[in-house]
């Protein structure tokens, strides 16, 4: 059987070079309107054209994100915008509105239509209308069970593409649908503003006592609305036999470590499904090296917990350095991420593997002089790897 298309996030160029090197199959990204994500993490015309040429050189796919709930005054940008990614190559758009999708068949009609999450298909009726109406895919409301996904499979065109979430964060809205940002704090969750409220710390104040906060636990207020992490890297073969095509990996706004981390064990988990073997422990516990809130499998198998301790993350490794270039000796020229010392224990993330343990030994400026340690945020550094690595190859530390 085949495998499931890998879809991973990416916020900047360099996430999507990291994403590359991991093993994704398709990329998806942003442009500066329209995109569900803040600016931040938007790509200019200018780098969205050469993420697309970065991309297609490596004969993977490449979505863009157009995913916001528009007003009427946006629509003036539509035509430029959408014949402008038609022209820059993009494989598909991925839309919520059936505005923005019809006027996506009108302006950029090479482009693949994809139904985006945040229009909440929940059965083979929407979806199947949805390819009527010219769709491609159809990204699965995160509020699917495994076993709705395989009626709707099912019941749906053999050659409908159904793509579902497997890794990453979680909202406690229905698929995204909030306006909980805009009541607190006046930023539009539906225009890639939102100010993650659901991750705050809430009070109960009975109305006649004003300014008398009052604990919702024994020890102290409840992050009553804070969801758990999604993480499916145990359930990729099922997904794979209820009829998912694309496996999509969220967090355009999060690290490139976390982008290819968690992409290179999720690649390493469908090689394996592929080669018909068990899934390795160590490949697991790859997806506990990023940082993360307590992990759970959605929707799938039912009604998923909130977390109601705190809304930290946590991580059993750190990024400290990025590669650059390196010869085969394993002689590298690095971009410092954290500060690194002599007698570092790391390890050098390749692709397919889990981490190759190193001592970090002798560290040298970008000119080769000797240097005590890499104190400087972002500065270039030569160390000796275990063996040779591509450029983007990542170099932690566990903790």
């Amino acid at each position: 059987m085949k495998l499931p298309e890998l879809l991973s996030p990416a916020g900047d160029l360099d996430r999507v070079r990291t994403a590359l090197l991991y093993g994704a199959d398709a990329v998806y990204l942003a442009g500066r309107i329209f995109g569900m994500r803040s600016k931040s993490v938007s790509f200019s015309d200018a780098e969205l054209t050469e993420a697309l040429r970065l991309i297609h050189q490596e004969g993977k796919k490449a979505y863009i994100t157009c995913n916001i709930l528009p007003r009427e005054q946006e629509l003036d940008q539509v035509s430029e915008y959408f014949a402008f990614l038609q022209d820059a190559g993009a494989d598909a758009l991925i839309l919520a509105d059936l505005g923005l999708f019809r006027l996506a068949e009108r302006y950029a009609p090479k482009c693949a239509r994809h139904v985006s999450t945040q229009l909440g298909v929940l059965n083979s009726e929407t979806a199947s209308f949805l390819y009527d109406l010219g769709a491609d895919t159809v990204v699965l409301a995160r509020e699917c069970s495994m076993e709705e996904i395989r009626r709707i499979r099912s019941r749906c065109p053999d050659d409908l593409r159904i793509e579902a979430f497997v890794h990453g964060a979680m909202c406690v809205s229905f698929s995204g649908r909030c306006l909980l940002s805009n009541y607190l704090t006046g930023r539009d969750s539906n225009h890639g503003e939102c100010a993650q409220p659901c991750r705050w710390k809430y009070h109960l104040m009975e109305e006649t006592r004003p300014g008398k906060y009052m604990e919702i636990s024994e020890d102290g207020g409840t992050f009553l609305l804070n969801s758990e992490d999604l993480c499916m890297i145990e359930h990729l073969e099922e997904l794979r036999d209820a009829g998912v095509d694309s496996f999509k990996i969220e967090g355009r706004m999060k690290s490139v470590y976390y982008t290819g981390a968690v992409t290179n064990a999720y690649r390493m988990a469908l090689d394996a499904i592929g080669r018909g073997e068990a899934l390795p422990e160590a490949v697991l516990k790859e997806c506990e090296a990023v940082s993360h809130r307590p992990y759970c499998t959605g929707f799938y198998y039912g009604q998923p917990e909130q977390y109601y301790p705190d809304s930290l993350y946590r991580s059993t490794a750190e990024i400290m350095a990025v590669v650059l270039s390196c010869d085969e000796d394993g002689q590298a020229l690095l971009r410092q991420k954290n500060k690194i010392s002599p007698e570092d224990r790391l390890e050098l993330l390749l692709p397919g593997s889990t981490g190759i343990p190193f001592m970090a030994g002798p560290l040298a400026g970008e000119d080769g002089t000797a240097i005590a340690d890499t104190r400087h945020a972002d500065m270039l550094f030569r160390m000796k790897l275990p063996q040779a690595a591509p450029p983007c190859s990542i170099v932690r530390r566990p903790l």
